[in-house]
């Protein structure tokens, strides 16, 4: 078993107000833990994995295709692999979450 401390992890201003940290990839699966400041947004976008999650603090409207959908504290996600998504911090909260990408994310583009 490997273990790495949040301690160890820095994290990335991926998009304004939006702040992503890498924590730990495996061979099959990879997880970020971020945080979304009210008013900000993450514009539409996809990638090849698919994508589950877990809100922990505030709320996060979810954009898709199909709609918009608003997630609280304690709802879970799924986003198949390729389905174009965004979100939006439409409260006066922080957002704070959790992702697991399949295949593992290993270099993801806000990384760079």
């Amino acid at each position: 078993m490997e273990h790495i401390g949040l301690s160890d992890k820095d994290s990335v201003e991926a998009v304004e107000n939006v702040h992503l940290t890498k924590l730990v990839d495996g061979e099959e699966t990879s997880m970020q833990e971020f945080e979304i400041e009210p008013g900000a947004a993450v514009p539409k976008h996809d990638h090849p994995h698919e994508q589950i999650g877990y809100l922990y603090e505030g709320e996060l409207t979810f954009l898709s295709d199909e709609g918009t959908v608003t997630l609280s504290a304690g709802d879970s996600f799924v986003i198949p692999g390729g389905e174009p998504h965004g979100v939006e911090n439409r409260g006066d909260t922080v957002v704070r979450g959790i992702d697991v990408f399949s295949p593992a994310r290993t270099d993801p583009d806000w990384a760079e």
